[in-house]
């Protein structure tokens, strides 16, 4: 993997696992739980200046992947409920790019993101938490990917999403010194 690969992918793309057990159901429900706070714990005194850095050239700046983050996690969020209590609902995609360049993923201070973060994924822990093995297994219909993917399955993709994006902050502060 080059250099810009690994700054794009620093823990590498998601792979969907074939088979996803109970045992990771919970590790993926403990990365949601943790999140906010540990995002927060990561940036949560950053200066605007270090805040509209760009996590890598030609990347987002960092103020709005976390806006970003808002964004999808709220999507995710709707898109379960709709598998929950739809029979295989087509989800709503939206040009994540367009949206990151909106006022507010582009300039708002961070504060009101984390909020959202940290109250969003209290919700959507607590629901995920009550679900059972077959509730699990309800579906969306995503149109882009043109195939349908169980909640068990965004599930994992969502704790890759949060481990993803902090890993950009992370590996970003490092190479600053910051």
């Amino acid at each position: 993997m080059d250099n810009l690969e690994q700054k794009k992918y620093p823990i590498g793309k998601f792979a969907a696992p074939e088979r996803i057990s109970d045992i990771q159901i919970d590790q993926y429900l403990k990365v949601l739980k943790d999140f906010p706070g540990k995002l927060k714990l990561l940036i949560g005194d950053w200066t605007d200046e270090q805040l509209d850095t760009q996590y890598r050239k030609g990347g987002w700046r960092v103020r709005q992947l976390v806006n970003h983050l808002a964004d999808s996690h709220m999507h995710s969020y709707i898109r379960f409920k709709l598998a929950l209590t739809e029979d295989n609902p087509t989800i709503k995609t939206y040009d994540e790019a367009k949206w990151a360049e909106l006022q507010d993923s582009f300039t708002i201070d961070i504060k009101p993101a984390l909020q959202l973060l940290k109250g969003l994924h209290k919700r959507w822990v607590y629901e995920l938490k009550s679900l059972t093995n077959k509730e699990f297994e309800s579906t969306f219909f995503h149109p882009e990917q043109n195939r349908k993917i169980t909640l068990r399955e965004s599930l994992a993709f969502y704790a890759w999403h949060c481990d993803h994006h902090y890993a950009h902050i992370e590996n970003l502060k490092k190479e600053k010194g910051w």
